[in-house]
């Protein structure tokens, strides 16, 4: 190989390394803030064919619908804590410890972010609502599929026992 392109190759040697170094801290950098999105049946079952769990300590997206009559104010005062369900058996418990959106009700879809502090229990930084009686997450539809979704202005609470009636 003559000097020329002894030189060409380590120019091209050099630039593929240092677009490869780039590359690896831009990915490195974003899979800190990756949340990935779980329902509360794959946080307790696990998600995919591998049944792949979200480790405790993990940061990650919650959604569901809240449980109605599982709303609670911890000991506290500060801490609210209420229980997320989907198409499967499972309930995650959510703590959040804030101002909830005014559009949070019982038995609507949310979708939480937080850290997981349990294998069933999330504590959450950010809770959203949806912003009116039709919308719903793309993400939270999808894995609601088959659930019936009941508007926020059919649900009326009894008087007796705290339970709902449409």
């Amino acid at each position: 190989m003559n000097p020329r392109r002894k030189r060409r190759l380590a120019v091209v040697s050099i630039i593929l390394m240092s677009i490869a170094a780039a590359t690896a801290l831009v990915l490195y950098a974003l899979s800190q803030n990756i949340d990935l999105f779980y329902t509360p049946t794959e946080i307790v079952e696990g998600k995919g064919a591998q049944q792949v769990k979200p480790q405790i300590g993990q940061r990650l997206r919650i959604g569901g619908l809240v449980v109605p009559g599982s709303v609670t104010r911890l000991d506290d005062g500060l801490t609210i804590a209420f229980d997320l369900v989907d198409q499967g058996p499972s309930q995650v418990t959510v703590e959040f410890n804030g101002i909830l959106p005014d559009l949070f009700r019982e038995g609507q879809g949310i979708v939480a972010q937080g850290e997981l502090i349990a294998p069933n229990r999330v504590l959450a930084s950010e809770v959203l609502a949806k912003h009116d009686e039709e919308y719903m997450p793309p993400e939270l539809a999808k894995a609601l599929k088959g659930i019936e979704h009941i508007p926020a202005s059919e649900w009326q609470q009894q008087e007796n026992g705290g339970e709902y009636d449409r």
